[in-house]
Parts: C-alpha cells; structure tokens; sequence
C-alpha cells in the first residue's frame, strides 16, 4: 500500500514538474520580437504567423553562390516538384515512408525563417496543440552553446544550466520521450569531429560540449531521442549525411504567403494593397519577399514612404530600401535619451566597422572579444543595441555572457557597405584594400587596425570591390558589391547628408564603374558570376544592355542579331529575373545558320538557363562532346530542374553518351523523356544507359532511341527494364517500332 502511494505521488510529482517545464517554455516562445531586442514590444506569435513553406529536401552539394541568388533560383522553381511539409509534421513519416525518423536538419538562408519555425513548433507543443507524444522539449541554440566550451560537463550538468527544473528529473531512463532542437548550426563555434573515437553512452559522465553533442547526434548519447538540427545551407553538411534521417528546407514565404504577410501586418489594407503593388512592381524586390526579414523591412519602410505625410521617391533598389531602413532607425534613435552623447556618424562608423570585418570572416553572431578587435566596448554595445533595436541585438545567453547580432545579414552587409562608403568620402580611406592583406598575412592580429595610406578615388575602390566579389568562392561578398555601388548614386548623396562630409562633384559620376563592371561581363568566363553584376548595373541606374536585349527578345529577331559576349550574358539576366516561368527552351530560337562552333559557345553562355528550364530542345544542333558536358552538369544540378531533353539528330560518339549516362545516373537528376534519335548511338551507348537506368530508375518514363545502330540483343537490355515493375520506363522506341 505504501509503495502504491509513494509511487502515486511520484506521478503526481511528475506531472507537476512536466507542466511547469511546459509552462516555462510557453512564456519564453509566445511573442515574437520581429527584428527588435527584447526591450521592444513584442507581439504575439500566433497572432501574426504565416505559415512557411517547408519541403522535403537533399542534402547534396554546397552552393557556391551567395544567400540572395539562392532565393532567386528557388522563385522559379515549380510547387509541385516539391514535397510539402507541415512544420508540426517534420518528425512524421511521409506517404510510402516507414522508416522511423530520429534526426532531421532544416535547412534555409539567413532570414527564411528557421527559428521563428522552431518558435512555432515549441509553442503548439507547450500549448498542447502538436506533438503530444513528446514529454520533453529542449532548445539549445547553438549562439548560447557557444559560450560553454570553456567547461568540461556532463549532458545532464548542461541540462541543469539551460533548464533547472531537470534537476528533479532521471532523463536517462527511456520514461520521457525527448527532443533536442540545435538551433543555428552555422553560428557554431565549437570543433565538431565526428570522427572522434571519444564515446560516451551515459548522460552523467563528463566532457567537453563538442563532444557532448557529437556523441548525442550520433546516438550514442539518448539513442531514443529526437534531434532537430537548424542550419544556413553553407554549414549544412557539417553534420554527416549518415547522422541524418530526413533533410527539410525552409523555402520562406510563396506568392500567396507573401501577400498574407503583408495583410496580417498593415492593418489598413488599402495601403497593404499599395505596398504590394509596389514591390510586384520592381522583380528584385518582389522576388526578396520571399525572405520573411526583408518582408518586415518593407513593410516598416513603405508604410512610412506611402503615407501621405511623405513626399519622398519610394525605393525601388535594394539599396534605396536599406538605406531608408537606415535612416527610420537613426531618427528613431534622434527621440531617446543617448542622443547628446552618442553621434550618428560615430555609430554608423563603429557598427559598420563591425559588419564589414564580420563579413569578411563570415560570422553573423558576435562575442565579446570580437566586438574588443573591433574598438567597441560591451557597455557601448549594449548602448547601440538599445538605441537601434531593429539594426543591432544584444541578447542575454541563458548561461553567462552575451550574444550581439545584427538583426539580419543584409543589414550587416548594408552597414558593410555603408562603412567602406564613408571611410572613402569623409577620410579617404581604402578599407577593401584589407582584404587582399588578410589573405597575405593572415596570421597579423591586428590587420583590421591598419588602414592604407594610398589614396584611391571612389571608382577606383568601386573596381577593387568588384574584382574582390568576383574571386569570392560562394559569393559571400554580392550582396555587399550591390549595396557598395547603390549607395554611390546622386540619390543616396542627399539621403546620407548627415553622415557625409563631403559629397562628390557631379562631374564624379558613376561612368567609369559603370564601364569597368561591362568589361568584367565581357570577359569573365562563368554567366553566373555575370548575373550579380548586371544587379550592379541595376543599383547604379545603367539598364542599357538589358534594355537592348529586350528589345531583341520582344522583336523575335534574336536569332539574326549577332550578340557579343556581354550580350549573351544580358540574355541569360533579363531570361533569369523574367515574371514568366522557364518552361522550354529551344536553341534554335536564339542562333540563325548551322555553325555548331558557335551553336556550343551560345549553348555554354545560356547554361544558367538551361539549368532553370523544364524542357530543354537541342534537335539538330550540332551538339558535342562539350555540349554533352554542359547538360550533364544541368542534369545533375541541385535542385535540377530539367525533365525533357531532345537531342535527336545530334551526332554523338559512345564517350558523349556515357558523359550523359554519369550524369542519369545521378541522384539529383530527375529527367523523365529523353529522346536521342538519330543520334549514331551503337551498342556500347545502349550498354550505358541501361546501366544508368539501373542505377536511377525512379524517373525515366520515356527514351526515344529510334534510327541508331543497334542490335535486337541490346536493345532487349532496356526492353527488359521496361517490363520490369521497380522501373519507371514506360515507352520505349526503336527503329520504326515503339514498345508499349
């Protein structure tokens, strides 16, 4: 009877302690503060959430390109290539899956909304909502983990720091269904090896925070819990694809969420319709709505532009639109108590110092003895962080410390910018140089404090920048180029007045950036790369290449003009920002004659948008083995987005088909029709794509192989596969009969 009674209250205990933990948590997760410091007025969460779009995903290779010409590639990509998935639902098994899922990483660019995901997720539980079968919910984010490594602890002790009620708790037994949420693996610190050979299966011995969370991803710790892990795509693969069972993608907002967002948040909803108009009005931007923090950008920075007390030219750049998000916060700053002792410039100057040295490192959250490298105090942070809330955080980590951040990283890239901007006009300093002594003397301590005694003019500065993007290798540095050359224009002179001591003359124009970005698109090798610069251009006012290829498209005469290089690169622009989806694309519509020397120089200039087209017709184009080299890396892009390939009438040797068949073969490849008729294919080819098929054969469901020299024993290779159930191949032709 006793026992029945101490094990009854134990329950009752429990139960009390269980509803406390979720108590906490609901306190901690239901507002959010959208851009602003904890200080700011919050609102609550499930008031204005959006719901997000979230997809199954792969992991695969890293892209080399910046956050923003992701986001791009991603808004034409089509809705129904994707699996949707529910962010309550993210543990749960899809359709046809019944492989149980214990760790899942998220991934999405800064912004997209991966922690206001994992907010969402942790309040429907704590509210009873969601995931009732989950006891327990414990998010470390990794920007407060970071602060831990000095320590060696046991899981348990860790446990006990971040959440005291678990000191009543034996998390080890397997009575509390646990789920751990690592937020932000890319602001990690710590040295995760999961090579290490340490191996620990008990939460109560000690280590070191590295190898507490390697041993608890990998299952050697909790092996029954549950790991969601949230992560920018760079640093996605620092967890081995082994340690994953499910890969999701926050993709931001879609077309209708977009305009959702901006309903829920202006209240008047005749100047929520103007806001939108606006924004669908300029691709650039509208295509940036995607992003959730630049959603809440422009909406702070037109409701104050489309009022009727405003007078001002609304923002159309990326860079007018920041830069007006600038100036909203700096008069904000003008109504609080700091103004006499802390001066605009000197903000801008500090704060801009921070971001652009960040930037190049490629941190976006700091600590305290960054902020020390850089000449800012912490009392001085805390100051900035109070005065503008909605540039830069100070957040208080659960342990000791703090954590400073900007509110996003196109803010840090904009005051990056603005930075090397003012440095040039107001004291004729050439910061960019630092770059280039980074990468020779990396070891100095102290290389950010030196400043070059050479003085360069601004459009000097202007083409060290652009030759800095360039040879970045993912692009790290795009962002900050376009936001470099917008805040260069006329416009933007009587915007920063307060902060420039001297403004240019107007016979220092922009001409000789403007010429030297069009020699750079003229002679670099890579169309991606080209892509950023005509953004450049954009920001800088000159659409005149663009504007001529319009011209070109719209007259259907493309074909019979004679484009130079540049121009081929304005075509993949003006193609791959285009309202209308990349459906088809058909060589011949953009080369006149039969020179197949030319037809490949086009094919590889138009590669970008070959990749983002669904159908791709290349009959009677002369392909070679370099064209076949350029498809295949459009076959197994991720994402790729090509389902039908025509290249009938293509003279193709066995070493041409089986670059293709590399490429069939390749996971990320999704091709459904392919037809290769007339194209010389013998025996050896049929071989290849047979092998290719058994190797992916989830997706072929048409091969066209008609007029090729092969034998009936060959072509029973593929017939085979067509009969055969595990395979998708339903039509297959050769010679004049087809095989249904």
């Amino acid at each position: 009877m006793w026992s029945d009674r101490s094990m009854c209250h134990q329950q009752d205990f429990s139960h009390e302690v269980l509803n406390t933990f979720r108590s906490n948590l609901k306190k901690k997760f239901e507002h959010l503060y959208e851009g602003t410091a904890t200080q700011g007025n919050p609102t609550l969460l499930n008031k204005i959430y959006t719901e997000l779009y979230i997809t199954e995903s792969e992991s695969g290779e890293i892209s080399n390109e910046h956050e923003v010409r992701q986001i791009e590639t991603q808004s034409r990509r089509a809705a129904t290539e994707d699996t949707p998935i529910k962010c309550s639902d993210i543990f749960g098994a899809l359709p046809g899956q019944d492989k149980p899922i214990r760790t899942v990483l998220t991934k999405g660019v800064a912004g997209i909304g991966k922690t206001v995901s994992v907010q969402k997720f942790i309040l429907d539980w704590a509210e009873g909502k969601e995931n009732q079968d989950v006891q327990l919910i414990f998010p470390l984010p990794f920007r407060e983990i970071n602060l831990m490594t000095e320590k060696t602890q046991s899981l348990s002790d860790l446990l006990h720091v971040f959440f005291p009620e678990t000191k009543e708790m034996e998390i080890s037994r397997d009575e509390y269904k646990v789920l751990f949420i690592f937020d932000g693996l890319d602001e990690c610190r710590l040295s995760l090896n999961f090579k290490s050979k340490v191996k620990l299966c008990n939460i109560s011995e000690s280590a070191s925070v590295d190898v507490l969370l390697m041993n608890l991803i990998v299952g050697n710790l909790l092996p029954s819990a549950l790991i969601w892990i949230t992560s920018r795509p760079a640093a996605a693969d620092l967890v081995p694809s082994e340690c994953v069972h499910r890969v999701t993608e926050v993709r931001g907002f879609n077309e209708p969420q977009k305009e959702e967002y901006f309903r829920k948040r202006i209240s008047d909803q005749s100047l929520a319709d103007r806001i939108i108009s606006h924004l669908k009005s300029s691709r650039s931007l509208f295509i940036m709505c995607h992003i959730p923090v630049f959603c809440w950008i422009s909406a702070a920075v037109l409701e104050k532009m489309l009022s009727p007390a405003e007078s001002g030219e609304i923002p159309k750049t990326l860079t007018q639109m920041y830069t007006h998000f600038l100036i909203m916060q700096t008069n904000i700053k003008h109504e609080k108590d700091y103004e006499k002792t802390v001066k605009d410039e000197d903000m801008i100057l500090k704060l801009g110092k921070l971001a652009f040295q960040q930037l190049v490192k490629g941190n976006l959250i700091f600590y305290e003895e960054d902020l020390r490298e850089c000449g800012i105090d912490v009392t001085e942070a805390s100051v900035y962080s109070g005065l503008c809330t909605q540039i830069f955080r100070e957040e208080f980590g659960l342990y000791q410390g703090k954590v400073f951040c900007f509110v996003h990283l196109s803010i840090q890239e904009h005051l990056a910018a603005l930075y090397v901007h003012l440095s040039s006009t107001n004291y004729n300093r050439n910061v960019i140089d630092q770059l280039t002594k980074q990468r020779l003397w990396s070891k100095m301590k102290y290389w950010f404090q030196l400043s070059s005694s050479e003085h360069v003019s601004l459009s000097e500065l202007h083409q060290r920048a652009v030759d800095e993007a360039l040879q970045s290798k993912n692009g790290h540095l795009d962002l900050f180029l376009r936001f470099l050359l917008g805040l260069s224009v006329e416009s933007h002179q009587v915007l920063l007045q307060g902060l420039m001591k001297q403004t240019r003359s107007r016979s220092d124009r922009n001409q000789k950036t403007v010429k030297y970005i069009k020699k750079k698109i003229r002679t670099i090798d890579s169309p991606e790369k080209s892509i950023n610069l005509f953004h450049c251009l954009n920001e800088l006012g000159d659409r005149s290449l663009v504007e001529e290829i319009q011209q070109y498209l719209r007259s259907g005469r493309i074909s019979e003009a004679n484009l130079s290089s540049s121009q081929w690169s304005a075509v993949v622009f003006v193609l791959l920002t285009s309202k209308k989806k990349l459906d088809k694309f058909d060589l011949n519509k953009f080369v006149g004659g039969n020179n197949k020397a030319d037809n490949m120089k086009v094919l590889q200039k138009l590669l970008p948008v070959i990749k983002e087209s669904r159908s791709v017709q290349l009959r009677d184009c002369g392909i070679t083995g370099e064209g076949c080299a350029a498809l295949a890396s459009a076959l197994r892009s991720n994402p790729s987005h090509l389902r039908e390939l025509d290249l009938s009438g293509n003279e193709l040797r066995d070493l041409d088909i089986k670059l293709l068949c590399a490429a069939l073969q390749d996971s990320h490849c999704k091709l459904e029709k392919l037809w290769l008729s007339d194209c010389g294919i013998t025996d050896e080819g049929c071989t290849a794509l047979a092998s290719a098929l058994r190797s992916n054969p989830e997706h072929l469901r048409e091969l066209d192989l008609s007029w090729n020299r092969l034998s009936e024993s060959d072509v029973k290779l593929l017939s085979d596969l067509k009969d055969d159930p595990h395979y998708k191949l339903e039509r297959l032709y050769h010679c004049k009969y087809i095989f249904i």
